[in-house]
């Protein structure tokens, strides 16, 4: 079997919109042992897997995404379709099978009901940070997260950056966002909302204290004395049109 049908080939297996690189070929030809295909050694095995991989998008068999970075595109009506978002940074949230970011931005406030844009930014949170960068018709940014970022905490997370960032949500008001937020905490179980309030605490102070405000707003302010306790009694946090959805503003010091 020749590099080209061995690509091709395992291009068929993969579903619509997966997102591939030349490694990922270049490691699996390379650890075939006995099945590998005789000109596939090492030192010609690189060379080889780019050219197939070039010669299939100059065929339209796959779309390039970016340098070095290619896609099995699903065809509709509209033209090739461009691959979800997680497809399209998953190497920027998983390395060697750890996980070291996670999408938040935009596009998880339009998921989460936050607005109805759509942004051609892709915003992800990492415990270290890098330039931005453009990848296709998107830009990719870093927002930088203090917490470890674990599988299972990757939901509040995505929680906490809006409560962060709600001056900065696109096509709504401060309070439009308040009310779907505390929609949205209200639905997690005890446990969740006690991790949201641990995790809140390597929040901004802004973000501890709507936390906060939200929490007393569902009759939970069992949970708040750790937001409480964070914060300087004497700061204040200018939110103008929260004192419409919540009613312990004076409390927290929002205005």
């Amino acid at each position: 079997m020749k590099i080209t049908e061995y690509i091709t080939n395992s291009i068929d297996r993969l579903p619509k919109g997966y997102v591939f690189t030349y490694a990922d070929f270049i490691n699996k030809v390379n650890d075939i042992g006995a099945k590998r295909p005789p000109e596939a050694d090492r030192s010609v095995g690189r060379e080889a897997v780019i050219k197939a991989l070039n010669r299939l998008a100059a065929s339209g068999k796959i779309a390039k995404l970016s340098k070095g970075k290619f896609y099995k595109p699903e065809d509709s009506a509209f033209g090739k379709l461009q691959p979800n978002r997680y497809q399209l940074v998953k190497d920027l949230l998983e390395e060697d099978g750890k996980i070291i970011g996670y999408l938040t931005g935009y596009s998880i406030y339009n998921q989460m009901g936050l607005t109805t844009q759509v942004s051609s930014i892709i915003q992800i949170g990492r415990n270290t940070v890098r330039p931005g960068f453009k990848r296709g018709e998107y830009k990719i940014s870093f927002v930088l997260q203090k917490n470890i970022i674990t599988k299972d905490n990757i939901p509040l997370l995505q929680i906490l950056d809006p409560i962060r960032y709600i001056k900065k949500i696109p096509d709504t008001s401060i309070s439009s966002a308040c009310k779907r937020l505390i929609e949205i905490i209200k639905d997690l179980s005890k446990e969740n909302k006690t991790t949201l309030v641990r995790l809140a605490l390597k929040y901004p102070p802004a973000a501890r204290s709507l936390l906060g405000a939200f929490l007393d707003e569902m009759g939970k302010s069992s949970l708040t004395e750790p937001l409480l306790k964070s914060l300087n009694p004497i700061t204040t946090y200018k939110l103008p049109g929260a004192e419409k959805v919540l009613s312990s503003v004076d409390k927290w010091n929002i205005k």
